[in-house]
């Protein structure tokens, strides 16, 4: 049955057969990044695991760093759905708002540490390939936006920028377990209100 599928004859269409298998393998890298992380994703191992030809792939993704964007395209819809949800109807004022998505960050990186390697990996992706920034970019212009909002005194891009290198940061050491030994601390929340008021200074200010 899967090599009629990887083929495209059997019953149904070549069209149907062919999506289902791209989608099929798409859903076999993010499991496998998920169980194993980054340098589980072979082709070889992506393709035996979806039940088909180790070649099959290359049927709907020519270079394996199109399989590899098509897979943290996943992980950028997902990351963007929790942003979205993090600062709700945009009503908050912008501080509370970039608190919400630093925490909806960080809570995706530490939740799914392969897929988050993975999607900001730009060595290993084809970024411009599968509309990938298409995805990620917008997420950054709203950060950058809120800081505006928060910053008009300065370069929010920069500012932006800057903070993101922090909480990518959190995340990799707190992944790490670093950030608990060195701080004593039990929740990034602290570290998250500290980043936050070294790039937007204090609250309230």
């Amino acid at each position: 049955m899967e090599a009629s599928r990887a083929t495209g004859t059997g019953t149904g269409t070549g069209t149907d057969m062919d999506t289902g298998l791209r989608a099929r393998l798409v859903d076999v890298g993010v499991e496998l990044v998920a169980q194993e992380g980054v340098q589980a994703l072979t082709l070889r191992e992506i393709a035996r695991r979806a039940g088909v030809s180790h070649g099959a792939p290359r049927r709907y993704f020519p270079t394996h760093l199109e399989l590899l964007s098509a897979i943290a395209r996943h992980g950028f819809d997902e990351l963007g759905t929790r942003a979205t949800a993090a600062v709700g109807d945009g009503g908050a004022p912008p501080r509370t708002q970039l608190t919400g998505l630093g925490r909806a960050y960080l809570e995706f990186a530490l939740g799914n540490r392969g897929m988050y390697e993975l999607m900001f990996r730009h060595d290993l992706l084809e970024s411009g390939h599968l509309g990938l920034r298409d995805t990620s970019l917008p997420l950054f212009a709203r950060l950058v936006e809120l800081v505006g909002r928060v910053r008009p005194d300065a370069d929010a891009r920069l500012v932006a920028g800057a903070l993101w290198a922090g909480l990518h940061g959190i995340a990799q050491l707190w992944g790490w377990g670093s950030l608990q030994l060195a701080t004593g601390a039990d929740d990034f929340a602290p570290l998250l209100s500290a980043v936050l008021d070294a790039h937007l200074g204090p609250e309230g200010m």
